[in-house]
This record gives C-alpha cells, structure tokens and sequence, in this order.
C-alpha cells in the first residue's frame, strides 16, 4: 500500500515537471518567433524608413493643409487631429501588413519546419503576433516622437491612454492580417490584394477626417472598416474632457473597445483555423 502511494506520488510529480517544462517550452517558442521579426526589422533599415515616412507626411503634410478646411469647421488642430488618426492606422497596418511574412513562410517551408516542433501551432501563430506587435509598436514609439517634435502636446495621461489604444489596434490589425492572409495563396497575391483591403480604410476610416462632418452614405458604410474603430478610440482617448470631443469622436470610447474585442477574436479564431487547415492539406 505503501509502494502504490509512494508511486503515485512519484508519478504526479513527474507530470508536474513536465507541465512545468510544457509550459517553458511553449513561452520560449512564443518569445523567439517574436524576437526573429523585432530583429528583422532593425535590420531592414529601409523597412523601418519608409514605414516611418509615410505617416509623418500624413501628419506634417496633409495636417497642414487641412487647417484651413477641416480646422475650421472642428475649431482643433488638424495636426494633432492627423495625429491621432495616423497613429491608430500605423499600428494597424505595420501589424496585419507583417503577418504577410507567414505567407512567405509557407513558400520557403520555414512555417513546416514550426509546425513539426513540439509546441502548439497557437503558440507559433501568437509568437508571430506578439512580434510584429513589438514591430508596430517600436515604430508608433517613433510616430509619437516625431509628433512632439512637430508640435504636438499631450499630457501623461493622454501618452498613457495612446500607449493602451495602440496595443488593441496592434492586435487587432494583426488578427485581421492573419484572417486575411491565410486564405491567399502566394505573397504576390497578399500583397496585392492586402492594399486593395487597407486603402479604403484609410479613406473611409476617418484616419484625417473626422466621420461626424462625413455624409450620411459614407458614414454608414464606414462602419464595416474595422480600423475605423482603431482611430475612433485612439481620438476619444486623446481628447476625452476636451471640448472638441464631440466633434471627432462618433460612438463613445467603451462601444469601439467592445466591437475591437469581438473583432479580434473573431478573426483570430478564424485566421488560425484557416491558416492550420491549409498547413495541413499542402
């Protein structure tokens, strides 16, 4: 009797162990994937420049322009109005647009060679989220920065609030990528087709102006662009108690965090699904 209990003693802790090492195991495949496209993109410096250049045209170029239009009927700076809206697009695009690289992945077998290691595939495909996140967010860091050199003031709390909205647009670009991606073929096609999906947003997004002064048919039809929601919360964080609040934010803060969160499962739950099947059909 007392053999039995000292064996099943012995045997439950040697499944503890292996939970332990399971669980190690399962995070450092989790943080390497992410580490591998952090170090891509510091050393694709032309990557990281022309991802860079194409907001701060957006924010010192057309945010000046739109002064003597959109400033005046908002009565706010369309610099920092073009801002906030850029910064939500960014992160949102760098996010879903890095999840092309699975699809190159897949090409050149490095997504086979994942898939036969013993970790789970949620693992590998939330590694490669948690990386390009890292990816979007380093280059939102520098958004930011360039913002205040450009004369844009914030306060803690508004830097705060910036910082948590673009985690949610990350993962949210990054989901939708995923949800994209997976159902194309080749990276010719993905890349084709990934810029038919996110010019429109940009447009119909509300990125440099607000959709409370855009018509009626426009407005509706904006609802179906997921990173409408993105730069709708990054613009309600920013001006929340500020009174030009209103007058760029069309649905309160908590209903474009509710919608991000349904969308974001969703299309994960969606993109991993696909994106398993296909792995294991080739």
């Amino acid at each position: 009797m007392t053999g039995r209990m000292a064996t099943a003693g012995q045997a439950s802790r040697a499944d503890r162990v292996a939970v332990k090492f399971s669980a190690s195991g399962e995070v450092s495949a989790l943080l390497a994937i992410a580490q591998r496209d952090v170090v891509k993109l510091l050393r694709d410096k032309l990557r990281l420049a022309v991802n860079l250049a194409f907001p701060v045209l957006l924010i010192a170029g057309l945010g000046s322009l739109l002064q003597a239009t959109v400033g005046k009927v908002t009565g706010l700076s369309t610099i920092t109005l073009s801002f906030t809206g850029v910064l939500a697009a960014s992160l949102f695009q760098s996010a879903a647009a890095g999840m092309i690289s699975i699809v190159e992945d897949r090409e050149n077998d490095f997504s086979r060679e994942l898939f036969i290691a013993p970790v789970s595939r949620l693992t590998l495909l939330a590694g490669k989220i948690a990386g390009e996140s890292a990816v979007a967010l380093t280059q939102g860091v520098l958004i930011v920065a360039f913002a205040v050199a450009f004369g844009v003031r914030m306060t803690g709390w508004q830097l705060l609030g910036l910082a948590g909205t673009g985690l949610v647009s990350c993962l949210l670009g990054a989901a939708f990528g995923l949800a994209t991606i997976a159902a194309l073929p080749n990276q010719r096609s993905a890349m084709q087709i990934f810029q038919f999906l996110i010019i429109p947003q940009y447009v119909l997004g509300g990125v440099l102006v607000p959709l409370t002064t855009a018509p009626r048919l426009l407005a509706d039809i904006s609802w179906l662009m997921p990173m409408r929601y993105c730069v709708e919360l990054a613009r309600a964080t920013f001006y929340a108690g500020l009174p030009g609040y209103h007058r760029v934010v069309a649905v309160s803060a908590g209903v474009d965090l509710a919608v991000i969160a349904a969308l974001t499962v969703t299309l994960l739950a969606a993109g991993g699904a696909l994106f398993s099947y296909r792995e294991r059909v080739r």
